[in-house]
Protein backbone atom coordinates (compact mmCIF):
# COMPACT_ATOMS: atom_id res chain seq x y z
CA UNK A 1 0.00 0.00 0.00
CA UNK A 2 1.07 3.64 -1.01
CA UNK A 3 0.84 6.72 1.93
CA UNK A 4 -0.60 9.68 -0.23
CA UNK A 5 2.19 12.72 0.13
CA UNK A 6 0.49 15.48 1.73
CA UNK A 7 -0.36 18.95 0.16
CA UNK A 8 1.81 21.81 1.30
CA UNK A 9 -1.22 24.28 2.98
CA UNK A 10 0.09 27.33 0.64
CA UNK A 11 -0.82 24.97 -2.71
CA UNK A 12 -4.60 24.42 -1.57
CA UNK A 13 -6.61 27.12 -3.82
CA UNK A 14 -4.46 25.77 -6.81
CA UNK A 15 -5.10 21.89 -6.49
CA UNK A 16 -8.66 22.81 -6.20
CA UNK A 17 -8.55 24.75 -9.36
CA UNK A 18 -7.17 21.66 -11.08
CA UNK A 19 -9.79 19.44 -9.58
CA UNK A 20 -12.36 21.69 -11.32
CA UNK A 21 -10.26 21.17 -14.17
CA UNK A 22 -10.53 17.92 -14.40
CA UNK A 23 -14.07 17.75 -13.37
CA UNK A 24 -14.38 19.98 -17.00
CA UNK A 25 -12.04 17.82 -18.68
CA UNK A 26 -14.67 14.51 -17.76
CA UNK A 27 -11.57 12.66 -15.54
CA UNK A 28 -13.78 12.69 -12.37
CA UNK A 29 -11.44 10.41 -10.80
CA UNK A 30 -8.72 12.72 -10.90
CA UNK A 31 -10.53 15.50 -9.14
CA UNK A 32 -11.37 12.71 -6.64
CA UNK A 33 -8.02 12.38 -5.84
CA UNK A 34 -7.26 15.78 -5.78
CA UNK A 35 -9.92 16.73 -3.34
CA UNK A 36 -9.11 13.86 -1.12
CA UNK A 37 -5.52 15.38 -0.74
CA UNK A 38 -7.13 18.65 0.07
CA UNK A 39 -9.12 16.85 2.66
CA UNK A 40 -6.20 15.43 4.49
CA UNK A 41 -4.89 18.97 4.54
CA UNK A 42 -8.08 20.79 5.69
CA UNK A 43 -10.84 18.21 6.47
CA UNK A 44 -13.53 20.90 6.75
CA UNK A 45 -12.21 22.60 3.49
CA UNK A 46 -16.44 23.31 2.40
CA UNK A 47 -14.70 23.62 -1.68
CA UNK A 48 -12.98 20.56 -1.52
CA UNK A 49 -15.74 18.14 0.31
CA UNK A 50 -18.32 19.73 -2.60
CA UNK A 51 -15.96 19.05 -5.29
CA UNK A 52 -15.32 15.72 -4.35
CA UNK A 53 -19.14 15.06 -4.22
CA UNK A 54 -19.52 16.23 -7.64
CA UNK A 55 -16.71 14.08 -8.66
CA UNK A 56 -18.15 11.03 -7.03
CA UNK A 57 -21.51 11.99 -9.04
CA UNK A 58 -19.65 12.44 -12.10
CA UNK A 59 -18.93 8.47 -12.02
CA UNK A 60 -22.68 7.43 -11.40
CA UNK A 61 -22.60 6.01 -15.13
CA UNK A 62 -19.56 3.77 -13.93
CA UNK A 63 -20.53 2.06 -10.83
CA UNK A 64 -23.76 3.59 -9.27
CA UNK A 65 -24.51 1.77 -5.69
CA UNK A 66 -21.49 2.07 -4.30
CA UNK A 67 -20.90 5.95 -5.61
CA UNK A 68 -24.41 6.94 -4.35
CA UNK A 69 -23.67 6.05 -0.97
CA UNK A 70 -20.26 7.57 -1.17
CA UNK A 71 -21.75 10.95 -2.51
CA UNK A 72 -24.09 11.06 0.39
CA UNK A 73 -22.08 10.52 3.20
CA UNK A 74 -20.25 13.23 2.62
CA UNK A 75 -23.63 15.31 2.80
CA UNK A 76 -23.61 15.63 6.23
CA UNK A 77 -20.14 17.20 6.78
CA UNK A 78 -21.37 20.06 4.76
CA UNK A 79 -21.70 23.23 6.77
CA UNK A 80 -25.03 25.18 6.13
CA UNK A 81 -28.28 23.84 5.21
CA UNK A 82 -28.82 25.14 1.98
CA UNK A 83 -26.18 23.09 0.63
CA UNK A 84 -27.07 19.91 2.54
CA UNK A 85 -30.56 20.22 0.64
CA UNK A 86 -29.26 21.18 -2.53
CA UNK A 87 -26.65 18.26 -2.94
CA UNK A 88 -28.68 16.08 -1.72
CA UNK A 89 -31.08 16.96 -4.51
CA UNK A 90 -28.07 16.68 -6.94
CA UNK A 91 -27.23 13.45 -5.99
CA UNK A 92 -30.76 12.41 -6.24
CA UNK A 93 -30.86 14.06 -9.61
CA UNK A 94 -27.78 12.26 -11.04
CA UNK A 95 -28.79 8.86 -10.05
CA UNK A 96 -32.20 9.00 -12.05
CA UNK A 97 -29.94 10.16 -14.77
CA UNK A 98 -27.57 7.21 -14.46
CA UNK A 99 -30.67 4.75 -14.13
CA UNK A 100 -31.90 5.71 -17.24
CA UNK A 101 -28.96 6.04 -18.67
CA UNK A 102 -28.74 1.99 -18.07
CA UNK A 103 -31.91 1.35 -18.82
CA UNK A 104 -32.10 -1.01 -16.21
CA UNK A 105 -35.74 -2.70 -15.75
CA UNK A 106 -38.31 -0.20 -14.03
CA UNK A 107 -35.67 2.54 -15.04
CA UNK A 108 -38.63 4.92 -15.33
CA UNK A 109 -40.62 4.47 -12.22
CA UNK A 110 -37.68 4.42 -10.04
CA UNK A 111 -35.67 7.82 -11.98
CA UNK A 112 -39.44 9.35 -11.50
CA UNK A 113 -38.88 8.45 -7.76
CA UNK A 114 -35.61 10.11 -7.89
CA UNK A 115 -36.45 12.92 -10.01
CA UNK A 116 -39.62 13.67 -7.39
CA UNK A 117 -36.82 13.36 -4.16
CA UNK A 118 -34.40 15.63 -6.28
CA UNK A 119 -37.60 18.61 -6.32
CA UNK A 120 -38.25 18.11 -2.94
CA UNK A 121 -34.55 18.62 -1.72
CA UNK A 122 -34.04 21.74 -4.21
CA UNK A 123 -37.68 23.55 -2.93
CA UNK A 124 -36.02 22.89 0.63
CA UNK A 125 -32.92 24.66 -0.46
CA UNK A 126 -35.05 27.35 -2.54
CA UNK A 127 -37.10 28.32 0.64
CA UNK A 128 -33.34 29.16 2.45
CA UNK A 129 -31.17 30.18 -0.46
CA UNK A 130 -29.51 33.55 -0.97
CA UNK A 131 -31.09 36.31 -2.93
CA UNK A 132 -30.36 36.01 -6.17
CA UNK A 133 -29.57 32.65 -6.26
CA UNK A 134 -31.82 30.83 -8.41
CA UNK A 135 -29.28 27.02 -8.83
CA UNK A 136 -31.91 25.13 -7.01
CA UNK A 137 -35.23 26.74 -8.94
CA UNK A 138 -33.14 25.69 -12.42
CA UNK A 139 -32.42 22.18 -11.28
CA UNK A 140 -36.20 21.85 -10.17
CA UNK A 141 -37.25 23.17 -13.57
CA UNK A 142 -34.77 20.61 -15.46
CA UNK A 143 -36.22 17.90 -13.61
CA UNK A 144 -39.30 18.93 -14.37
CA UNK A 145 -38.40 18.86 -18.28
CA UNK A 146 -36.95 15.98 -18.08
CA UNK A 147 -39.99 14.20 -16.14
CA UNK A 148 -42.41 16.22 -18.61
CA UNK A 149 -40.32 15.02 -21.98
CA UNK A 150 -40.11 11.15 -21.40
CA UNK A 151 -43.39 8.95 -21.32
CA UNK A 152 -41.56 6.34 -19.49
CA UNK A 153 -41.02 8.65 -16.33
CA UNK A 154 -44.05 8.09 -14.21
CA UNK A 155 -45.18 6.95 -11.14
CA UNK A 156 -45.14 3.60 -9.93
CA UNK A 157 -49.11 2.24 -10.32
CA UNK A 158 -50.65 1.82 -7.42
CA UNK A 159 -50.85 -1.38 -5.42
CA UNK A 160 -54.58 -3.00 -6.22
CA UNK A 161 -56.57 -3.13 -3.31
CA UNK A 162 -58.14 -6.73 -2.52
CA UNK A 163 -60.54 -8.62 0.49
CA UNK A 164 -57.84 -10.13 2.20
CA UNK A 165 -56.03 -7.11 3.03
CA UNK A 166 -59.31 -6.11 5.11
CA UNK A 167 -59.54 -9.47 6.84
CA UNK A 168 -62.08 -10.77 4.59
Amino acid sequence: MFTPKPLSPESLDAALAKAKQYRLLNEPLEAESISLDILEARPNHQLALTMLLLAITDQFTDELSGNVTRAQALVPRLDDEYGRAYYSGLIAERRAKAILRRGTPNAGTIAYRDLRDAMEWYEKAEAIRQAGNDDPILRWNACARLIDSKPQLKPPEPEPVTGEHFGE
